[in-house]
């Protein structure tokens, strides 16, 4: 008994304890418990009196101009009742002195209160332009010219959707502003003219960017290019010995042979020179090399003798591929954006540096395994005692579709031109948008 006595009076003490001491405590108030962002009130409501460039284009209006008061018909909707506001605009400037000039002011309040926050936001006036002006490959000295395969008299293949042509003016238009001088290449005939080592247009023919639009076709001029000896290999009736010849062109004039989609050089196409020759699948004008096309090719990179190998080197287990962080990091620097991922089924493997002595400059897909599904391959060479790259092979291995703006990434990362651009703050140009708010009355 006695001890029940002394729980009920310890419950009792306690409970009197809590009611004396709640009765003389000092709660915060709900504001300072649970505050209101005001900053991030503050530039959500910009943002959203923006969201047309309504407040962009107010902003550049005379101050007595009735979009003022509009703006401020806008501005307090959008903000809860019991908030204040002060928005100031200022003007930005580049001349010596104050760099913000005040131009308008509106408030609904003759204070904002002791406890306030801003938000503050740049605006443009709406006929404004900011360009990007590009470093052209070359302005150093030494090329700058890019050179597309435009070629009438010839087909592609492995282009699936496309045709040549249309890649051709793409390219162009993704690629000139960076280059010298761009030049299409419009028959087989002009390939000659500047295999031979003659200028089209009075161009800088070294150390220029040479993209064949064909896919795994490329054209092959008739004549010189197409003969005996030069072009064709007599003893195994195969146009191999042209990708040679190719070879050593792209290595005496240090080019840079870009390949789109494929195994690169599996067939030569000329309309003239194969008028009832097809490549097995339909496509007139064409002859089937094989593979011997691009082994080929790298033995006269290399300036190894010619010797026809029909062993096939690409690999057809790469599978999805997914872009480098090279790659991913200029897509952002240059804003051209392929899709992340791809397929590839002709991935040149990683064994042909050796064999071949070439440096990989540029992935443009990460390595999967021992494979290479889409790199810049450059041949190292001693120039004046320095070690230096004299002809480049670029290879993509996708299946089928050609996304051309892989072939611009790739030439983009490898040779990284600048860009400059605009200058923002120009005089006259920005305005600086000051959003202050406050918070009066409840709890």
């Amino acid at each position: 008994m006695m001890r029940t006595i002394e729980i009920f009076l310890v419950i009792m003490i306690i409970t009197g304890a809590f009611i004396i001491a709640s009765l003389f405590a000092v709660l915060p108030s709900p504001r300072q418990v649970s505050p209101l962002n005001l900053r991030r009130l503050a530039l959500t409501t910009l943002q959203t009196l923006d969201v047309n460039h309504d407040l962009s284009q107010t902003t550049f209006k005379p101050t007595d101009d009735p979009a003022w008061g509009e703006l401020q018909i806008v501005l307090s909707a959008c903000l809860p009742p019991n908030i204040v506001y002060n928005l100031t605009v200022y003007e930005a400037s580049n001349n010596e002195g104050a760099l913000y000039t005040l131009k308008k002011s509106i408030s609904n309040a003759r204070s904002i209160g002791i406890e306030s926050d801003a938000a503050s936001y740049l605006v443009a006036s709406s006929n404004v332009t900011f360009s990007v002006t590009p470093e052209k490959v070359g302005e150093g000295g030494g090329g700058g010219t890019l050179y597309i395969l435009n070629c009438s008299n010839a087909n592609g293949w492995w282009i699936t959707g496309y045709t040549s042509q249309s890649l051709a003016e793409d390219l162009y238009n993704l690629l000139s502003p960076y280059f010298q001088k761009t030049i299409m290449i419009q028959n087989t005939a002009q390939l000659a003219q500047i295999l031979n080592g003659t200028s089209i247009q009075d161009e800088t023919l070294q150390n220029a960017v040479v993209i064949n639009t064909f896919g795994e076709a490329v054209p092959i001029p008739s004549g010189y290019y197409s003969s005996s000896g030069v072009g064709y290999d007599d003893a195994h009736g195969s146009y191999a010995l042209y990708c040679y010849t190719l070879g050593k062109r792209v290595l005496q004039y240090n080019w840079t042979w870009a390949s789109i989609v494929g195994y690169p050089l599996y067939y030569v196409g000329n309309t003239g020179l194969f008028p009832n020759e097809q490549n097995g699948w339909g496509i007139y004008g064409m002859r089937n090399v094989g593979s011997a096309g691009l082994n080929a090719f790298l033995r006269g990179l290399d300036s190894q003798a010619y010797a026809y190998d029909g062993t096939w080197i690409t690999g057809e287990l790469p599978g999805v591929v997914y872009l480098s962080n090279q790659a991913r990091y200029y897509c952002n620097y240059y804003g051209v954006y392929p899709s992340p991922y791809h397929t590839a089924t002709r991935a040149l493997p990683s064994s042909i540096t050796g064999t071949y002595h070439l440096n990989v400059t540029t992935y443009v897909f990460g390595q999967v395994g021992n494979w290479n599904p889409g790199a810049i391959y450059r041949h190292p060479a001693i120039i004046n005692g320095t070690t230096r790259f004299k002809g480049s092979l670029f290879a993509l291995g996708v299946t089928r579709t050609p996304d051309i703006r892989l072939t611009a990434l790739g030439i983009l990362c490898d040779y990284k031109p600048r860009l400059y651009r605009s200058e923002y703050t120009a005089a006259g140009t920005s305005r600086l948008v000051v959003l202050q708010l406050g918070q009066t009355g409840g709890v």
